[in-house]
């Protein structure tokens, strides 16, 4: 919180008019906390209450508060990035297969990922994208990180939890829609480049 603070007053002091910082998909609460946690709906977007439990969650939380002030004292482009599970692509093949034999592994991480590279591309796209003041992104892949469908883990997972819209038949329950509309994002890489889907049965 404190290196955040200080990174923020350094830009604002030299008058640096962007700065993108490291949020996290703790902020919604499930991640780290005590026994097991549901989003109160899904997909899970950026407006999804923060509710976290746990000591980092409540440090990204306080972190995008503090880059919120900073943005409206100085009128700077401030983006904060929620970033989910982070995957480099030697990983898929170590430990990826417990995942997609059992999806319970990835209930913490509300089923997603991201793949180093795809983050890459989010902060090139921030980089590039000028203007939008104080915002904070969903950042995950496309797909989910388990070979169970949407309706399969829904089912399993989220019975009774409200469902905002129609959602495909892989797609991410940590919403990207916002990164895509606003920035143009859009992940290139899949752990289905990789390994084969092997189905699943519950």
């Amino acid at each position: 919180m404190l290196s955040t603070y200080n990174v923020l007053e350094a830009a604002t002091r030299l008058g640096i008019r962007k700065v993108i910082f490291a949020s996290s998909e703790t902020t919604c609460g499930i991640c780290f906390a005590q026994g097991e946690r549901r989003p109160l709906y899904v997909p899970v977007d950026e407006e999804h209450p923060t509710v976290p439990e746990d000591s980092y969650a409540m440090s990204k939380v306080a972190n995008e508060v503090t880059a919120r002030s900073f943005q409206a004292r100085t009128g700077a482009d401030v983006y904060g990035l929620r970033i989910n599970n982070v995957i480099e692509p030697h990983e898929y093949a170590e430990m990826f297969p417990p995942f997609l034999a059992d999806p319970a592994l990835r209930r913490r991480n509300v089923f997603a990922y991201i793949d180093t590279r795809d983050l890459g591309q989010m902060v090139a796209r921030c980089l590039e994208v000028d203007g939008l003041g104080y915002e904070v992104f969903n950042v995950a892949n496309a797909d989910m990180s388990v070979a169970a469908t949407t309706d399969e883990v829904r089912e399993r997972f989220y019975d009774g939890v409200e469902l905002r819209r129609p959602m495909g038949r892989n797609e991410t329950f940590y919403s990207i829609d916002k990164a895509r509309d606003l920035l143009g994002y859009s992940p290139e890489h899949s752990w289905r480049d990789v390994l084969p889907d092997p189905g699943y049965r519950a």
